[in-house]
């Protein structure tokens, strides 16, 4: 097998002041452990220029759309990292699968409308990586093998000489708004309730859309709101004609490392309290709520099924249960299911047995999402879709893109919503709606 090649540079704790260099390359990434901390964040991982861009076509199955992502891995080749390095990725795939990905792998209704007209899938093939590794406080290039050996002195190069700074200043051109007023979303949860008392459901994840016109360039955007809420799926990614991708989620979705499974399922949310007293109070209300807990232990059933589909017979586990994990502007209910991917399956086939995440579906999972098809006037797009690299080696990571933004053709949209249950109260659910991006909505408006 051969070995990639790694050349050292001066570690950056913060990947803006390296993906600087790439922001305007076609293809540009960045997938970003916002602050990293002890247990969670490790590495941030950015590359551009890539070999391949592959988007899923309108009519095209989604078995054939991930056979299509495993021939162009199988065409880079596999490759090993040199000792001691122990890095997250070797080349591969980067990109997004939007929510709506789901419609190629199951067969959903279409009443909400596709205004935004975003690819449901769109990866990049990429035979180069800028790593930056927080727990040995590296930064390094990573060079496939494929990669000839000009474009690697150009590589270090570029990175070796400051970045330009040159940006154009992001502004909203009118405040973020809802899409639905209170009475529609009222009238959208009760609707939600009668499908649970009729036997349909046991919970249904339901988002409003807030959005303004905008103009600027959206990875400025993209800084404030890291700088504002870090965490530790993060991740920017340039799309045609000056569009973009961000995401400041808390969430992973599923991760193979060594064909090793987990996904983290985030269900339970209480506000930040602006005292520390009050602050300890509402943690201490979520890990007690027996609703929360109800709600949480509901998706873990539900991803134990989705893991169980791809993973060896018996080695489903749940190693944490209801653990708390805070963030700038929320405390959450977070729960781990594990797994080891069955002799005759691999990364893809786990991404078609369990997506879109359950966690942001709602249980059974097709009912759920048929429902969401109905109630949600237009189409997630990007939003509850996922961020994802997958590498030569099998290894992979993705988040669960919520705290997501679309900037797309002078607007900027951004989803919250929560899982709704037969006693949920829909004044209650209203607010955690926009709690949830409150700090990304009042960052975007100062800026």
């Amino acid at each position: 097998m051969l070995t990639c090649s790694v050349h050292p540079l001066p570690y950056l704790a913060n990947p803006a002041d390296y993906f600087a260099a790439i922001r305007h390359a076609p293809g540009a990434i960045l997938l970003d452990s916002g602050r990293p901390s002890a247990d969670r964040g490790r590495y941030d991982l950015l590359s551009a220029w890539p070999l391949e861009e592959l988007t899923v076509a309108p009519n095209e199955r989604g078995a054939d759309f991930l056979q299509r992502l495993r021939v162009n891995l199988a065409r880079l080749g596999e490759a090993a990292l040199p000792a001691p390095y122990e890095l997250p990725f070797a080349g591969g795939l980067i990109g997004y699968l939007s929510y709506d990905f789901g419609r190629h792998l199951e067969h959903l209704p279409s009443q909400a409308r596709d205004d935004l007209q975003l690819p449901d899938a769109r990866l990049g093939l990429y035979n180069w990586a800028l790593i930056s590794d927080h727990q040995q406080a590296t930064s390094q290039l990573m060079f496939h093998p494929t990669l000839a050996n000009d474009e690697r002195e150009r590589l270090i190069d570029l990175f070796s000489q400051p970045a330009s700074t040159s940006v154009v200043p992001f502004t909203l051109q009118s405040p973020m708004t809802a899409d639905l007023s209170a009475d529609e979303y009222r009238q959208s949860i009760e609707r939600i309730q009668h499908y649970i008392q009729a036997g349909d459901c046991y919970q249904v994840n339901f988002a409003q859309r807030f959005r303004a016109q905008c103009q600027g360039d959206p990875w400025l955007a993209y800084c404030a709101l890291r700088a504002a809420c870090p965490t530790p799926f993060s991740g920017f990614q340039s799309l045609p004609a000056g569009n973009a991708v961000l995401s400041l989620s808390p969430e992973r979705f599923v991760k193979v490392s060594q064909r090793h499974v987990e996904t983290r399922p985030i269900k339970g949310t209480r506000p930040r309290g602006l005292t520390p007293a009050e602050d300890a109070a509402n943690a201490a209300e979520l890990l007690a709520s027996p609703k929360d807990r109800a709600e949480n232990l509901m998706i873990v059933d539900l991803l134990r099924n989705d893991l169980g589909r791809t993973c060896r017979t018996g080695s489903v586990r749940v190693p944490e249960l209801f653990s708390l994990e805070s963030y700038p502007n929320v405390h959450h209910l977070v729960s781990s299911v594990t797994g080891e991917l069955a002799d005759e399956r691999d990364a893809l086939d786990l991404i078609a047995g369990s997506f879109p995440g359950g966690s942001i579906t709602g249980a059974p999972k097709i009912r759920a999402m048929q429902i969401i098809d109905e109630l949600e006037p237009t189409r997630r797009g990007l939003y509850c879709g996922s961020l994802v690299y997958l590498d030569v080696r099998g290894e992979m990571d993705s988040s669960i893109a919520i705290r997501s933004l679309l900037v797309k053709d002078g607007q900027v949209c951004c989803w919250g919503g929560g899982g709704i249950v037969a006693d949920s109260q829909w004044q209650a659910e209203y607010q955690e709606s926009i709690t949830k991006v409150k700090v990304l909505l009042e960052t975007l408006q100062n800026l």
